[in-house]
């Protein structure tokens, strides 16, 4: 392809992880380097940051607060769950993105996000392709849901399943403490592929974690559960479990669905949190003591117990998304091939855009004991070279160091 000079945007979209400014920065630092980049912009929260002409000025950051963004988690550029309707029906989107390209002469857009993000980032680039508007248009994955179609594995994965790894271990030596009998359950994310609580198999290959592992991949079955938990409750006078938020019964319902035994003033029945109605169904059957425990945000946020290995793979996405770009290659996301047969090896993998979007990949079931309750090697494997090294996050007075960006609004 002919070489192509113009201006970047790079926006970030969907849930955040750990290590997503990781790829941003790797996008922006990039971009800020080619000559053939004239400007690079940040937009504002994602795609709506396009729609409203809110793109920051990425070209008037201190290159060293833009460094910092290797360790700050959260989309610094700011998110949104903004679904773009299907140009053959409704083009008004699409239009107005062509009118803000035209206005600050975008040729390169980058798109930072999930299974939704690479949609959005499909249609656009299909649409500019059926215009003539030549853009070339790269998606960055991420989701710590590690479900994206064809990568073997995304961004912001292996920190998320470091931190339930680490505070599965933590836990368990939380809850060995007294020679009382306990039952805990940990609620991690995941509605429909199991990945993330599949990483508490980490800390049970430590030495120190969960006794049970139920991922959405195999139907749930209660009166199973309740006596998988009650057998090592029995044998252990301790219980350790961890659940997605996503598994479900038989019928697809899932079980965070169903009613709590509790009810309010007026007898209507109170809806609970997974860990929380899964803890009082135990101590209802059971009589034991029991905690339920959501680990909720903390997952994709945790900074402090990020994998080295996903933040420089994911610096390396954003790198040669923009790598490619400028070379001439349009409508694919960056993913990843790996090999381990002899150590670890991770290589970036081109993948088209319209492959990606919109399909999950899930946990094969192989990898999952036959019960249903537990995970297998297979996955240890697989996961555990992505957890590997520790993070150079900076610190000031004993608290991290995150970067500050000015956000410099473009006119």
């Amino acid at each position: 392809m002919a070489e192509l000079i113009g201006a970047a945007i790079i926006g970030q979209s969907g849930g955040p992880s750990a290590v997503i400014n990781a790829s941003a920065y790797g996008a922006i630092r990039t971009a800020l380097d080619s000559p053939y980049i004239t400007k690079v912009y940040g937009a504002a929260h994602g795609i709506k940051g396009v729609l409203d002409d809110r793109l920051y000025i990425m070209d008037e950051e201190d290159p060293a607060e833009l460094e910092l963004l290797k360790y700050t988690p959260s989309s610094e550029l700011g998110s949104c769950r903004y679904k773009i309707a299907d140009p053959d029906y409704d083009d008004t989107d699409y239009q107005r993105i062509l009118e803000i390209f035209k206005k600050y002469n975008v040729r390169y857009f980058f798109y930072n996000g999930g299974n939704d993000s690479m949609d959005t980032c499909n249609k656009i680039s299909k649409y500019m392709m059926k215009v003539g508007y030549e853009c070339r248009i790269m998606g960055i994955p991420k989701t710590i849901d590690n479900d994206l179609y064809g990568t073997d594995h995304c961004p912001g994965f292996a920190s998320a399943a470091k931190y339930i790894a680490t505070s599965l271990m933590e836990v368990y030596k939380d809850a060995y403490v007294y020679d009382t009998g306990m039952i805990t359950v940990v609620e991690c994310m995941g509605r429909h592929a199991g990945w993330l609580t599949a990483a508490a198999a980490l800390a049970t290959e430590a030495g120190a974690g969960p006794d049970l592992i139920y991922l959405p991949e195999v139907n749930f079955d209660m009166d199973d559960f309740l006596a998988d938990v009650n057998r090592i409750y029995e044998a252990k006078g301790k219980c350790l479990v961890a659940v997605s938020e996503g598994i479900h019964y038989a019928d697809g319902s899932f079980v965070s669905e169903a009613k709590t035994a509790a009810t309010d003033g007026f007898g209507h029945a109170q809806l609970g949190g997974l860990a929380s109605l899964l803890a009082n169904t135990i101590k209802e059957k059971t009589g034991a003591k029991v905690r339920g425990i959501e680990l909720s945000l903390l997952q994709r946020c945790a900074a402090h117990c990020a994998s080295l290995t996903d933040i420089e793979e994911s610096f390396m996405s954003g790198k040669t998304a923009v790598e490619e770009a400028v070379a001439g290659t349009t409508d694919k996301m960056v993913g990843f091939e790996c090999d381990r047969t002899n150590g670890y090896e991770c290589k970036p993998k081109l993948f088209e855009l319209t492959s990606v979007a919109n399909f999950e990949k899930k946990v094969p079931r192989e990898w999952i004991n036959e019960e249903g309750n537990g995970v297998l090697k297979p996955f240890i494997d697989y996961a555990l070279p992505l957890i590997q090294g520790e993070t150079k996050l900076p610190k000031e007075n004993g608290l991290p160091r995150f970067a500050h960006l000015k956000k410099v609004i473009a006119k």
